[in-house]
């Protein structure tokens, strides 16, 4: 298995993966008709996606293949937890790792760790959680791909770092130290009365075709520089639950949170099945 790892990890060392992120992007943004549908039913045949969820299973209502694979979901099949002390997963997917964050490092897979605040990006940003906890949460191309708010908050700070684009599936996290802090990503910091600071971080992928948020827009693969914008005069505030942005293909979700603020993250079991909505730790 380990031999299977190192073989997988090198050959993305290797592969042009910005080229084909954006190669991807392309044709998924293609209007074709024959040609978006093709690929719309090999999607959903390979991966197995339930269509019944979805707003419409009618693939001539999707213009283009990105715009089936950030599908919105019918109202009410995305319950969010009601509990006014509950966090709530930001995505449909699998907890990749979860728990406390000691001291600057956060674990990626079994004897692996990384560095918060390289991942952060901003050191001053990056000591609220260096006590903290954390939850990753893998996105399968199977799932549903927008990302919600685990509880409410006030958005304040968005900064894109760019980097590479690995796979971040299992096979890489157990094989690539410091994956998710290699990779391109958006973090987004809020504040909360209830829970302090805390942050939601997109993490980018090989063929992902981009992240888009919901007061920025499109973040395009390979963008060049570190941008870091203040949003605290301009009073976005969130609900819990409520949706802030989208994968244009799987990733992964990373929440952080400063210490004793979330009882329970490190309960959840890597590889658990998680849908967004549902509680996954409550407010300490």
């Amino acid at each position: 298995m380990s031999h299977q790892i190192d073989i997988f990890v090198a050959l993305q060392r290797v592969l042009p993966k910005h080229l084909l992120s954006r190669l991807i992007g392309t044709l998924a943004e293609a209007k074709q008709p024959w040609l978006k549908n093709i690929l719309i039913k090999r999607a959903i045949a390979t991966f197995e996606i339930n269509m019944q969820e979805a707003v419409s299973d009618d693939l001539s209502s999707y213009d283009t293949f990105n715009a089936f694979f950030t599908r919105a979901l019918k109202e009410g099949v995305r319950p969010i937890d009601a509990d006014h002390n509950s966090i709530c997963s930001p995505a449909d997917g699998v907890i990749s790792q979860s728990g406390a964050i000691h001291n600057n490092r956060i674990m990626q897979a079994k004897g692996i760790d990384y560095s918060l605040h390289r991942l952060v990006g901003n050191s001053s940003s990056a000591e609220h959680f260096r006590y903290g906890s954390f939850a990753t949460i893998y996105l399968s191309p199977k799932d549903y791909h927008r990302i919600h708010m685990p509880l409410s908050g006030k958005l304040t700070t968005a900064r894109y770092i760019p980097g590479e684009l690995f796979s971040v599936n299992d096979k890489t996290a157990q094989g690539l130290p410091g994956l998710f802090a290699r990779n391109e990503r958006l973090v987004c910091e809020f504040e909360s009365e209830l829970a302090g600071k805390f942050a939601v971080i997109f993490v980018g992928a090989m063929l992902v075709a981009g992240i888009e948020t919901v007061w920025g827009g499109f973040e395009a693969p390979g963008a060049g520089l570190v941008r870091e914008t203040d949003f605290t005069e301009q009073n976005l505030v969130y609900a819990k639950g409520e949706e802030i942005g989208q994968f244009k293909f799987g990733s992964t979700a990373i929440i952080l949170f400063e210490k004793n603020v979330a009882q329970g993250l490190d309960n959840l079991q890597p590889q658990a099945s998680v849908i967004m909505g549902e509680k996954i730790a409550v407010l300490g």
